[in-house]
């Protein structure tokens, strides 16, 4: 350290060196964001995932409990996407899509376009280049270019992407895409009431989906649902609450719950373990 000189005036002008001691030069503590690196022991795999913190991705920057919830889920019921057209939406860190490419899906895994390269760092960390097919990364905002993408996905992912109502009819019109009469979309959600999420799964979903409650976590107030295109003749039936408009619905409500029509009790809770670092 540079010892301090006398300026004049009699005042102690410090060092460079010892302002340095002082303020250490560190640009990660004036960062807009800060990187922090998970490990997560699912499917009798190790994912390391990397999460941005920051205002520049905000939500979408770390790894919520729903989605962690989603993939214990396909644990305890030991789904196979061998061979299936799978797509995520929302994904932000993109654990989920991960995870179902490695359990052998052809995944598109989406988020908007700042998400991305989050995303496919987490790609590169978890998904060997020997993998085929590699999950393909893309933008995805909806109700605006979802018809860029092809309709009748096998299977549908998405875990917390249920917080925003006035995205309510956005998504809801991107399912309605992305699902065809065979496709099945796995929707896990922090029931949030203050965020409308009682009102999204209960009264706007179950107009134009079957969704079944397949697993329940009362601790972390999640739901996990199974969700399937209605076959035709299995309309919502009127007076339940469920043939209003989606403008209706957000402006007035939920006046009606969709448990007695289309959506069944839950399963027991599955498990998760988190690897410490």
């Amino acid at each position: 350290m540079a010892a301090p000189r006398e300026a004049p005036g009699g005042h102690v002008e410090a060092g460079a060196g010892a302002l340095e001691a002082v303020f250490p030069r560190d640009p990660a503590l004036f960062a807009d964001s800060f990187p922090e690196e998970s490990r997560y022991r699912l499917c009798g795999r190790v994912l390391r995932i990397s999460q941005h913190h920051g205002a520049r991705l905000g939500v979408a920057a770390p790894v919520w409990e729903a989605a962690l919830a989603l993939c214990g889920y396909f644990e305890e019921q030991r789904l196979d996407f061998q061979g299936k057209s799978v797509i995520e939406l929302g994904a932000g860190t993109g654990i989920v899509g991960i995870l179902a490419a490695l359990l052998g899906g052809d995944v598109t895994i989406t988020d908007l376009p700042v998400a991305l390269e989050q995303i496919r760092e987490n790609v590169r960390r978890n998904v060997p280049a020997t993998l085929a097919p590699q999950p393909h990364v893309c933008a995805l905002s909806w109700g605006l270019d979802h018809g860029a993408f092809p309709s009748g996905y096998d299977v549908v992912l998405g875990a917390d992407i249920v917080y925003l109502r006035e995205t309510f009819p956005l998504l809801l019109g991107t399912l309605r895409h992305l699902c065809g009469p065979r496709s099945v979309a796995y929707l896990a959600s922090k029931m949030r009431q203050e965020h409308g999420a009682g009102l999204f799964f209960d009264t706007l979903l179950p107009q134009h989906f079957l969704a079944e409650l397949v697993h329940r976590d009362e601790e972390q107030n999640i739901n996990i649902y199974r969700v399937t295109c209605r076959p035709r003749g299995r309309e919502p039936l009127a007076g339940l609450g469920m043939t209003r408009t989606v403008t209706e619905a957000l402006a007035g409500g939920s006046r009606g719950s969709a448990r007695d029509e289309g959506v069944r009790p839950a399963r027991p809770a599955p498990g998760t373990s988190r690897e410490p670092p």
